[in-house]
This record gives C-alpha cells, sequence and structure tokens, in this order.
C-alpha cells in the first residue's frame, strides 16, 4: 500500500539538473473517474425521507444565531471550521476511546473528481454540502449515501494554470436556505440549497488581466458572505469583500496591501501601511501580494472579524521593497468590524515576507489562561514555524514558540518581533527551513478544550531559495519557474541542493506551555486536517492514504481505515437520528499533491463516512498506473540544457521532474507512453487536455522549444534509468 515517495531525491536531483541547465515539460492527461458507491436506504437508515420541502425547512432555519446555538451541542456542522471560533472540536462522545475501534463505513460517494479535493463538509439534518475540484458541489442526503444534487460553475478548464495549487475548493457555506461557494475563477455563487439551482452570482475579481484565483471556503457574518482571494504568486494585489447574502450587493472591501501611491487610498488603514513599503520597487505594478486566500473567524461577543493575509508578490522583498520595511499588511492576522470591513488592528507575524511564509492557515480563537487568568486568545500556526498566542481583543502578542525547526529566525523578543538569522535574506542560496510549502500549510488544526491541546499537521518540504538579481513583472524567461505561466517569485529554486530532511507529522501542542506533548510521524508531508472530539479522539487521514484515530491525550493510535489515495482535507462530525457519523473527503491533491504521491493506489473524489457499527465495504481502489520509464525518443544531446531551463519555467511545478518524482493527480512526464513525448507538440498546442486542465502553450512556446523540452525529458529519463 505505501510507497516512499521520491520527491525529496528529486529535491536534490533537479538542483543538479539545474545547475547542468536541464529540465522540460509539459502537462499530461488526468485518470479518468473511476465510479463507484455504497449506499443505504432511507428505510434502512431509520431516518426520514428528504423531501423538498423537508429540505427546504431545514436549511432556511440556518443563520448567524443557528451557527451560535449549534455550537452548544454541535449536532451538525453549520461553517467550515464547524463554529466561529473555528475550532473543529466536537462535543459529541458517542464515537470515544473506548469504542471507536468498531467503526466501519456506512457509505462512500464518488465525487467524480480526479483533482485535488480540499473541502470539509457542511451537515445539516443529514443533509451535506461538499464541493470539489473545479469548484464543483454537491449535496448529499446522509441517511443514504445518495446524491441529491450538483452544481457545476462551469470553470474554464483552460484556465487551470491561474492558480499555483492545484484547482481545489475548501468548502461552501450555508445561510437561509443558500448555499455559497467561491468559484475557482473568481465568482461568488449563490445556490438554492433544495434544487442546486443558481440563485446569484457576483464576479469578486477587480482585474481578470491578472491571475486572480478563489479556493478558499466562504463564511457568513451577519448576513454577509466573506470571500477572499488568491494569486500572489501572479502578481496581484490582495483584498476581502463583503456580499449581502440575499442579495449579492457589495457591502465593503478591504485591501490588504496598498495601491499605486499617485492615487487615492482607500481609507487610513492603507495610507499607514504604504509607509512600510518602498516606492522606489514599484510594489503596485506587481500588486504586492497579501491575498486572503483561506483563514477567518469571528468573535460575536467582540463583533471582530480576523482574516489572515498572504505573502509578498514577488517572495523576495529586495526586489518589491528594495529599501526595506515590514510591508504591512502581508503575513498578518487583521481583525475587521464585520459591519463596515473598517481596520481595527494588526499583528503581523512575518514582518517584511522574503520566503512565502502566509498566515493565511487556519487560526482558532480560544480562552486559555495566561499569567494565572483567562484570556480570549488567537492561536495560529502559520507556515513560518512558530506557534503563535495574541490576545485576540487588542491583537497584542503573547508568546510564540517554533514548533518545528527553523533556520530564518531565532524565536521572537518581547514586543513579538521575529530575531531574523541575517543569512536568511542574503544574495547567497539559502536553504529555506520552513520552505514555501509552509512547516503547516491549509490543512487545518483544530482545538480539544478538555485536553488544552491543539493538533496540527506539521512538515519540512526540502527547497533551497538563490535570489534573482534582476527581475521583470510577468516576463517569461527561461530557468524562472514557471514564469511561463506567470508565476513571480524573484527565487530561484533547487539550484543549490537543499540539505534538510523531509517529514511529515501531526503533532499535539500545548499553547500554554508553548511545548509539544506528542507526535506521531508519517511517511510522507502533506497529511490531512485535523478533528477533535470530546471522546477523547483525534481524527486525520494522511498522505499514505489512510484515515486514522488517535488517543486526544496519549496519541495512541486506536483505529484506521484504507482511503486508497492520500487524504488532504479535514473531517467532520455530526449527529443524524441520534447516531454520531464521521465524514472525511478523500481527494489527493495541492500544490505539493500535484507532482508526487505516498501511495501506489488511485481513486475518483470520495466522501467516506463512518459510524460504529458500519459494515460497507471499502470501494476497490485501483492500482496508479504508469507507462514505465519513457524510452526510444530521439533527440539532439544539445537541446537538454536549453529544454531544462524551459521546463523549469513551464512544466516542473505541475508534472516533477522526469522519472524522478513519481507523479501526483497529474502524470510525471518520465512514466507516460513514448508516443506522446514524440508528438509533444500535438498536446502542448491545442491538445487534447484542455478539459482537463492543461494549459495552451499556443503563442508561450514555439515548436523550437517543444524539441528542446522533448530533450529534457527523454535525455532525463535516460540518466537516471538503472544500469544493467
Amino acid at each position: 500500500m505505501k510507497l516512499k515517495a521520491p520527491r525529496y531525491r528529486s529535491a536534490r536531483f533537479v538542483t543538479r539538473l539545474m545547475c547542468k541547465s536541464d529540465v522540460a515539460g509539459l502537462a499530461i492527461a488526468i485518470l479518468a473517474a473511476i465510479c463507484f458507491g455504497t449506499n443505504t436506504s432511507a428505510e434502512e437508515a431509520g431516518g426520514q425521507a428528504l423531501s423538498p420541502e423537508r429540505i427546504r425547512s431545514i436549511t432556511s432555519a440556518i443563520d448567524g444565531e443557528a451557527i451560535i446555538a449549534n455550537a452548544k451541542t454541535t449536532k451538525d456542522w453549520l461553517s467550515y471550521g464547524l463554529d466561529y471560533s473555528e475550532t473543529r472540536f466536537s462535543k459529541l462522545n458517542e464515537i470515544n476511546a473506548g469504542n471507536v475501534k468498531n467503526l466501519g463505513l456506512k457509505w462512500a460517494y464518488n465525487l467524480e473528481s480526479v483533482r485535488g479535493v480540499e473541502a470539509t463538509p457542511l451537515i445539516v439534518n443529514g443533509i451535506m454540502y461538499v464541493s470539489a475540484s473545479w469548484s464543483v458541489v454537491h449535496a448529499i442526503d446522509v441517511r443514504t449515501g445518495k446524491r441529491i444534487w450538483t452544481y457545476d460553475p462551469e470553470v474554464p478548464r483552460t484556465g487551470g494554470y491561474k492558480g499555483c495549487c492545484d484547482v481545489v475548493n475548501r468548502g461552501v457555506a450555508l445561510y437561509k436556505g443558500k448555499v455559497f461557494v467561491g468559484s475557482y475563477d473568481g465568482r461568488l455563487v449563490a445556490i438554492d440549497a433544495v434544487t442546486g439551482k443558481k440563485v446569484w452570482e457576483k464576479d469578486t475579481i477587480i482585474d481578470h488581466s491578472h491571475s486572480y484565483t478563489v479556493t478558499g471556503a466562504p463564511r457568513i457574518v451577519k448576513g454577509k458572505v466573506l470571500i477572499g482571494n488568491g494569486g500572489a504568486e501572479f502578481g496581484v494585489r490582495g483584498y476581502i469583500t463583503a456580499y449581502d447574502a440575499e442579495t449579492g450587493e457589495q457591502a465593503w472591501r478591504w485591501f490588504c496591501v496598498p495601491g499605486d501611491p499617485s492615487k487615492p487610498y482607500e481609507d487610513a488603514s492603507m495610507e499607514a501601511a504604504a509607509k512600510t513599503w518602498d516606492p522606489a520597487g514599484k510594489y503596485w505594478i506587481n500588486g504586492g501580494g497579501g491575498t486572503p486566500w483561506d483563514t477567518m473567524a469571528y468573535d460575536p461577543d467582540l463583533n471582530l472579524l480576523y482574516v489572515g493575509t498572504g505573502n509578498g508578490a514577488p517572495w523576495n522583498r529586495k526586489l518589491r521593497s528594495p529599501s526595506g520595511g515590514d510591508n504591512l499588511y502581508l503575513a498578518s492576522i487583521v481583525a475587521l468590524n464585520p459591519d463596515t470591513g473598517q481596520y481595527v488592528w494588526h499583528y503581523q507575524e512575518t514582518p517584511g515576507d522574503n520566503w512565502d511564509y502566509t498566515s493565511t492557515q487556519p487560526m482558532i480563537l480560544a480562552t486559555i489562561p495566561v499569567g494565572g487568568q483567562p484570556r480570549k486568545v488567537i492561536l495560529h500556526a502559520p507556515k513560518n514555524g512558530f506557534f503563535f498566542v495574541i490576545d485576540r481583543t487588542t491583537g497584542k502578542f503573547i508568546s510564540a514558540k517554533n514548533y518545528v525547526d527553523v533556520n530564518w529566525a531565532t524565536g521572537y523578543d518581547a514586543n513579538g518581533r521575529p530575531i531574523e538569522v541575517p543569512e536568511a535574506r542574503g544574495d547567497k542560496s539559502f536553504d529555506a527551513i520552513p520552505d514555501p510549502h509552509g512547516a503547516s500549510n491549509w490543512h487545518p488544526m483544530s482545538y480539544n478544550p478538555i485536553t488544552g491541546y491543539a493538533y496540527l499537521p506539521a512538515q519540512n518540504i526540502p527547497m533551497n531559495l538563490t535570489a534573482q538579481k534582476e527581475w521583470k513583472h510577468n516576463a517569461s524567461v527561461p530557468g524562472n519557474p514557471m514564469s511561463g505561466l506567470g508565476w513571480n517569485l524573484g527565487y530561484y529554486i533547487n539550484v543549490t541542493p537543499p540539505k534538510s530532511q523531509p517529514f511529515g507529522r501531526l503533532i499535539a501542542w500545548d499553547p500554554v506551555k508553548q511545548e509539544q506533548v506528542w507526535k506521531q510521524d508519517y511517511a510522507s508531508p502533506w497529511n490531512g486536517g485535523t478533528l477533535t472530539t470530546a471522546g477523547n479522539l483525534v481524527f486525520q487521514g494522511t498522505a499514505d492514504g489512510r484515515f486514522v484515530a488517535y488517543n486526544a491525550k496519549t496519541g495512541e493510535k486506536l483505529w484506521e481505515s484504507s482511503t486508497g489515495t492520500g487524504v488532504v482535507a479535514g473531517p467532520a462530525t455530526y449527529e443524524v437520528d441520534g447516531t454520531q457519523y464521521v465524514s472525511v473527503a478523500v481527494g489527493w491533491g495541492g500544490v505539493y499533491g500535484e507532482s508526487a504521491r505516498a501511495t501506489d493506489k488511485e481513486a475518483p473524489g470520495t466522501v467516506f463516512t463512518f459510524a460504529i457499527g458500519g459494515k460497507a465495504p471499502l470501494p476497490e481502489f485501483k492500482k496508479y498506473q504508469s507507462a514505465g520509464l519513457v524510452q526510444g525518443v530521439k533527440y539532439d544531446p544539445a537541446n537538454v540544457g536549453p529544454g531544462t531551463l524551459l521546463y523549469v519555467s513551464h512544466c516542473a511545478f505541475c508534472h516533477g521532474v522526469p522519472g524522478v518524482d513519481n507523479g501526483g493527480n497529474i502524470k510525471n512526464l518520465g512514466y507516460v507512453p513514448a508516443e506522446e513525448i514524440a508528438n509533444l507538440k500535438d498536446i502542448v498546442f491545442k491538445g487534447p487536455f484542455l478539459d482537463q486542465g492543461m494549459p495552451d502553450f499556443t503563442g508561450k512556446l514555439s515548436e523550437d522549444d517543444v524539441m528542446k523540452i522533448q530533450a529534457f525529458i527523454q535525455g532525463t529519463a535516460d540518466a537516471v534509468r538503472p544500469k544493467k
């Protein structure tokens, strides 16, 4: 079942290749969906049939007060992180440490998806709403595991390249009879919760000449639907927008970074932020970044909305703000008034972000003892490797401690400023630890007030950064990573082989003592989000294709089930007709999962639902298909070097290194049929895989370029082929 993912070997290998100037590429067919499902009838489940009238009655009652009331029992899962505090802590305990060994599958639902699935389902009184890749939404009857409806926003598949990190969606919102989803291409869509028909949609993107995307789950606060965006790697200016849930009319918008200083600033917060940027870098041309693409939380008592902001654009601060500066409000937690969008306070976790250390990772609102007194805090474990405790009333820094090894800072001072290691901002090649994938990423953590521990997915993916001395916005330059598709990093990747070691692990963290309590090590990075319960349990899916339950206090493994392919999403638990269920949406992907994997199995995106005594058989998992190491494609060895640089700038982040990486939800080009590489131009230019997300490279590459990429692919395969 398990494979050692060769990603790490590949990180070193690609650096050797790039030192010689070789990497090449194309994008390949993604595997067709395999249909399966194991269902029971409503009568067998002992529940009521979900008539349209019943669905209307149930869903129309969901509003802010319902979310607050549900937090007292957590019988339903009404918001992305369960409650406004985003705790992912369930008070249900029918499934507990004593009987979880009897957990079994009730049903499996086919999401008909072959790309990444990152959504946590919403569930209300036996109705599940969950999104899959390409922002397709499914409504499912939990009692039977059968489809109620699906809604496809029909995102143009040819625009898949406009996002950094797979064509994913992290979930939906539910409010007064409507389901809300942010589409990958930037629309906010309101869907009738009964029929699955579109009620209204709004284009949330202010400038379609830039590659904005929406992958995060909307939140709804006081009748307003809140949605952010992504795209900092592509040179955009981040912002969050609130829309009226009933009409779709825009209520307010708050930008995360300042715009063109020759124009009036939108508000006082932008005017203050501009003082922390160097205009000599003309940062506004490249947008500046700061995109709030994931985390939000809300405190009804304080009436404060908390938003995590993203990385700088480009990554390298010297290129966007040459004289330095904190570059507000990059990599920050910002408190806003949800009624008006007005800035209240901020805390910047990574001043002058230089490494793609976003603060968009899930935050949790909790009350913990600080100095012997209970205090309302934000718990946060962002990409930069430090676990933060922040006062959520004032934004005051309380404490920070690294939860993994880091090499960019030695700690934080009493004022909440990082004590940086000078070499981390130098011009020489630098092993970024954590790397831009983050010590944690979007995979949600959870917090159990009974144990007092937070449970967070942690990782290291080796990566070395070398600063580019010359860089131009949106310039396609061979050797500049993915610049042919609009990326703007300001760094070369792995020109020097990284020396750090890879890992993936689950950490139980005590935020009061700021220390690790226990951990579980995994075969690979990129493991799923966590769920914790009053039954003294922690649930997590893994990159190597398992769904696991642990003792929340001790970390002892108590139960697991195979999921075939890797799990990246966070699970949910809920009660229907007096029975507790646990569901997890499975579908390997995301920025790491596009090109690497830790299992030798594959399956379509699937919702697995478990309960005590469940006896449904697991669906059949297919062996991951590989054509064997490509051979026989004729090429000129002189083209391998130039082909390397073209591959780096157009193909590497999706397909990995030919014959070295093992392929994720996108095929590794070292393991496709030789005829596909020999006829590469027929695939690269208006080819047959456009409807699966393959970019059209017409006008971006020439036929001569494609010949050089062919040479790199076959030349690399020949170089790594075992010698007889």
